[in-house]
């Protein structure tokens, strides 16, 4: 049996995934808001719920996140920038992924192999960005990826064997993306579960600190 932590497990694909573990017999710690008061975005709240979980997780998964947040839709062009808007955005998808990933060295075992996976965007791409658009949302996709990519490297001093990635799970059909399902192929919550899932399976210590899709494809920076 293995040990999860889902972060964000009462979102759409953070449910998902607790499910989808228990189903397949791992000892699942979910972890969010509405349920637990964890707010990712405040050390303090982060400090409590998740640096105070005593034993060592094999996987780990953050998945929240916030596309339009108090009503401010992705922006169409730069003009559309505001400083709120952003700042929320780098709050709940930067700085939250950041601040559990403080904790990461004590929430991983050094003596196995563990996972630790931050669900980022595609979109937060800036080799694979040819249609502009979305400033706010992509930057702040862009700077989690940024803050894995080094995490994985400082881990990997202390951690031979633990794997530290961001994971782009594709358009999932949730409250989150329902203003933008008809604009790409979307997949239910579950199957999104399984197929990350298949993906955190089949990762390597050599492939730390990498960007990867639903398909385990390698997405670029």
């Amino acid at each position: 049996m293995k040990r999860a932590l889902i972060i964000g497990a009462s979102g759409g694909i953070g449910a998902a995934l607790v499910a989808a573990c228990r189903a397949r017999g791992d000892e699942v710690t979910g972890l969010s808001r509405s349920v637990d008061g964890l707010e990712i975005t405040e050390e303090e709240s982060v400090a409590e719920h998740v640096g105070n979980q005593a034993d060592p997780f094999d996987l780990v998964v953050v998945a929240t996140g916030a596309l339009e947040i108090d009503g401010a839709a992705p922006e169409k062009t730069v003009k559309g920038v505001t400083k709120h808007a952003l700042m929320d955005q780098f709050a709940v998808n930067a700085l939250g992924p950041a601040l559990v990933l403080r904790h990461a060295h004590d929430l991983l075992p050094r003596d196995r192999r563990a996972v630790f996976a931050v669900l980022s965007a595609r979109v937060g791409s800036i080799g694979d960005n040819w249609i502009g658009g979305w400033i706010s949302y992509r930057s702040a996709k862009a700077a989690v990826n940024q803050i894995v990519h080094t995490s994985a490297i400082e881990l990997a001093r202390s951690h031979k064997e633990a794997i530290c990635v961001s994971l782009h799970p594709g358009t999932v059909a949730t409250p989150f993306t329902q203003k933008y399902l008809g604009r790409h192929p979307s997949v239910a919550p579950e199957q999104a579960a399984e197929n990350l899932l298949n993906v955190i399976d089949s990762l390597t210590p050599e492939q730390t600190g990498q960007f990867f899709d639903w398909a385990g494809k390698a997405v670029p920076w």
